[in-house]
């Protein structure tokens, strides 16, 4: 007997197989990347590259930063793109819901 999927739904989840010293190692390279560009000054005099992640979003986010000062000069995404991506799941749940 054969079963097939229900509307293109897969019922897999996906299982990431990369082993953890894996991700460490590419951790480590992205850390020294960024370390050496901050060196060079390529963004600047008094201008820092930084990675971080969003807690609510879990994106990663790239700000360019004055180190002396810790002014944010840019960053991508924006605060307002984050809060907008926070905020959607909320919105979904709004919309499926009746309002009477």
């Amino acid at each position: 007997m054969e079963i097939n999927q229900l509307s293109g739904i897969s019922l897999t989840a996906p299982v990431d197989l990369t082993p953890k010293s894996q991700h460490d190692a590419a951790t480590r390279q992205i850390v020294s990347a960024v370390q050496a560009l901050n060196k060079s000054e390529l963004f600047g005099e008094n201008r820092q590259l930084q990675f971080s992640r969003d807690n609510d979003t879990h994106r990663v986010i790239i700000k360019i930063t004055n180190p002396k000062t810790g002014e944010i000069i840019d960053q991508i995404p924006s605060e307002t793109v984050l809060r907008m991506l926070a905020d959607l799941p909320v919105r979904q749940r709004n919309n499926g819901a009746s309002t009477l």
